[in-house]
């Protein structure tokens, strides 16, 4: 059953209607917020129902809703908010106010049904049926992108067949909080831009831009012949992958970013594929702190999403980190140590780690 037609924020039953009711029937009335359409409405009225593909979809979530409407990359059909006795505040209230001003029709739902409309998803309160978000075709967008030589320390994320839509958010909200550039998905066995990626995300696939194609070893290779780095990712490093690997291995700790990067992460299972791996010119590895036990090899692929991009993003010119590593470094009694601290701390090749073995004379 569709939705029925959107209401006001402040939507109560008139006056003759209280009227004409008993008092306690006008007291639960006047109790329930969103008012008496709304209060009438079924669960089944709000049910959530397979959607035709390309049809629109539920986004939910207090963040995603928000930059989605910011962004306006998505036609967004009508908004619910759950209904509150008390006004709204905030990004709430922001909200509201940008729905309002592009003239998108607001429900005020109860709680309940917005948990049977969204699954039980975590909704914040917030729902929006929007058109679905896409990764754009690369082969449509590569006339629009700079070349190596632009800017030197341009960081794409390279992802292959991530399949989870949690790890998938987790990865792109990593990578847009470190400041990456773009992000290339492969078309095959992809998870797709879903709400759940977006809500993983805390939004932040709505304002990425995330592109994809069916090529991905050769999209490396093109990218490698016009002067890339292509460096993918590997476990933790065994004997059996030392050996049997003929392309570099190094610590992510160990690298130095110096000319522009393509990061490769692969599927949650079983990593890069042979054809993708080949076409890297070097493998980033996370060196463990124990001994680890038989399952406990690898990290969650959003986990070394993470470390991997915050290894290299801390090298960037201008990286709030420097600031901080100066300070943490400086030693108010030792005036060598904190000369020392500062040069290093231009360095954007080095790590803290570095910087103490230095200090001590190793």
């Amino acid at each position: 059953m569709a939705l029925p037609p959107a209401v006001g924020a402040a939507t109560w039953p008139c006056c003759s209607l209280l009227l004409t009711r008993p008092f306690s029937q006008a007291t639960r009335c006047w109790g329930r917020p969103g008012g008496e359409e709304l209060g009438r409405l079924l669960l089944d009225d709000l049910a959530s129902v397979p959607r035709p593909a390309g049809g629109p979809e539920l986004l939910f979530g207090l963040s995603p809703c928000l930059l989605a409407l910011r962004a306006a990359r998505r036609r967004v059909a009508r908004l619910l908010l759950q209904a509150s006795r008390s006004g709204l505040q905030g990004q709430r209230a922001e909200l509201l106010r940008a729905a309002e001003a592009r003239a998108i029709p607001v429900l005020r739902p109860r709680r309940r049904e917005l948990d049977v409309l969204c699954r039980h998803q975590v909704h914040q309160g917030v729902c929006m049926e929007v058109s679905p978000l896409r990764p754009r075709p690369w082969a449509e967008a590569e006339a629009e992108v700079a070349r190596p030589g632009d800017d030197p320390q341009q960081l794409w994320l390279v992802l292959e067949g991530l399949q989870d839509p949690r790890n998938l958010g987790a990865v792109l909200r990593s990578a847009h909080f470190l400041g990456v550039d773009k992000v290339i998905t492969s078309r095959r066995n992809s998870c797709p831009l879903t709400p759940v990626v977006s809500k993983a995300s805390a939004g932040a696939m709505e304002v990425m831009d995330v592109f994809s194609t069916d090529d991905l070893a050769g999209f490396l290779q093109a990218r490698a012949q016009q002067g890339w780095l292509v460096a993918g990712s590997v476990g933790c490093l065994g004997p059996e992958i030392a050996l049997s690997s003929k392309i570099p291995i190094a610590c992510c700790l160990d690298f130095l970013w110096d000319r522009p990067t393509l990061l490769v992460l692969g599927n949650e299972g079983s990593g890069l594929s042979r054809e993708v791996q080949a076409s890297c010119q070097l493998l980033l590895t996370i060196l463990p702190g124990r001994q680890l036990p038989p399952g406990l090899e690898s990290l969650n692929v959003s986990v070394a999403a993470g470390i991997l991009l915050h290894s290299i993003c801390s090298q960037r010119k201008g990286f709030p980190v420097e600031g901080r590593r100066e300070q943490l470094l400086h030693d108010p009694q030792d005036p060598s140590a904190a000369s020392e601290a500062a040069r290093v701390a231009q360095h954007p090749g080095l790590s803290s780690g570095s910087v103490k073995k230095r200090q001590d004379g190793g």
